[in-house]
């Protein structure tokens, strides 16, 4: 039996940010993050997501080459101290904005991996979650976590993903099987690849008839020139907001509880999607 569904209680205002990092500039790239943060808590939002490794930015050469100074380091429970990311904390806390921002964490056991950071309302750091699905050469630079991860704020659950893992239908489905009313993906979208970017992302949100927050990062150098098109997604996949393709920006949308209860209670695929879906199986000849 399908467990019953929650509903938040009130609606949540969110930012999706595109924005160009300095390869290797943690510190800078934390002051220029927390400046962003403002200009989404002067729109009202409550929740921030910056892209997919944006502290130190998607930049593998950097990355391969200066390990100690891109990555930030958490301790056995997850928190980060790093004194590089003051600047984003104090900007959290006093905007009372939760952040979702992408890092390199190194881990007490030794991996190193391709994390969402959280910044709480209260300034506090820690690994939310570490991306699953690592992509082409990520392998050579990191560990897989090993984990799907729920972030509560306020009555809001909101399943968290990174670029890669919202390619995967199982991974979207196994937040709204936790009962999530959102999925946040840092990301980073290479241009050429502005056809997936969009069609992912709003799949995602109609297969799990969920909100999708999806950041990206912009601009750089060939051949890590990245696509913008940040965007949030209803729970249909159709787009409350989307960014250029080109430019920095703070994009805003207000998710509706009302708009969610509507939605799934017109596609019910979550509750009546079979427990061995498409199986068993049988050949035949045509």
């Amino acid at each position: 039996m399908t467990p019953p569904r929650t509903l938040p209680g009130a609606p949540l205002t969110v930012a999706t940010v595109q924005a160009t990092p300095t390869p290797g500039d943690v510190a800078g790239n934390a002051i220029a993050a927390a400046e962003l943060v403002r200009q989404a808590a002067s729109q009202g939002a409550r929740v921030a997501v910056l892209p997919e490794l944006y502290l130190c930015a998607y930049h593998p050469p950097t990355l391969a080459a200066d390990p100690a100074g891109t990555d930030v380091t958490a301790d056995p429970a997850g928190a980060v101290a790093d004194p590089r990311l003051d600047p984003l904390r104090t900007a959290a806390s006093e905007a009372g904005v939760t952040v979702v921002v992408g890092a390199a964490a190194r881990h007490p056991d030794g991996r190193r991996t391709i994390a969402a950071l959280v910044v709480d309302r209260a300034g506090a750091v820690r690994v939310g979650y570490d991306k699953q699905q690592l992509w082409g050469d990520e392998r050579a630079l990191f560990s897989p976590g090993g984990r799907g991860a729920t972030l509560l704020v306020d009555d809001w659950r909101l399943g968290l993903g990174v670029c890669y893992d919202g390619c995967f239908p199982e991974h979207a489905r196994a937040a709204a099987l936790d009962d999530a009313h959102g999925y946040l993906c840092p990301s980073g979208y290479l241009a050429g690849s502005e056809h997936r970017r969009d069609l992912y992302y709003a799949a995602r949100a109609l297969d799990n008839t969920m909100f999708v927050v999806f950041a990206n990062a912009v601009g750089g150098t060939d051949p890590w020139r990245f696509n913008g098109g940040a965007a949030i997604y209803d729970p249909q996949g159709r787009v409350l907001a989307r960014g250029a393709d080109e430019g920095i920006a703070v994009l805003i949308a207000t998710l509706d509880p009302a708009e969610l209860a509507a939605t799934r209670a017109a596609h019910s695929m979550l509750d009546d999607r079979l427990s061995d879906q498409g199986g068993p199986r049988v050949s035949m000849s045509g």
